[in-house]
């Protein structure tokens, strides 16, 4: 298998799944401040994805920022 999930949606190793987040801010430690659509906070690493901005939306999965995301993302 070459992706991170099954028909579950969940990632076949530790069984936790990509979570749309907002970015609220990014420092210069490569991490970002992120909330979710339930207005849980967390802190992410952004290397995957390059600078981001507050506003920017990505996939985040177990701390890691994936790939950015468009508001239709969220909606679909």
């Amino acid at each position: 298998m070459t992706s991170c999930d099954d028909a579950s949606g969940h990632c076949i190793t530790c069984s936790d799944e990509g979570i749309a987040m907002r970015v609220l801010g990014s420092g210069s430690d490569g991490l970002a401040s992120c909330v979710d659509v339930a207005g849980r906070w967390t802190r992410v690493a952004i290397d995957l994805v390059g600078p981001v901005s507050a506003g920017d939306l990505v996939l985040a999965h177990a701390g890691v920022a994936l790939v950015r995301l468009d508001e239709e993302a969220l909606v679909a």
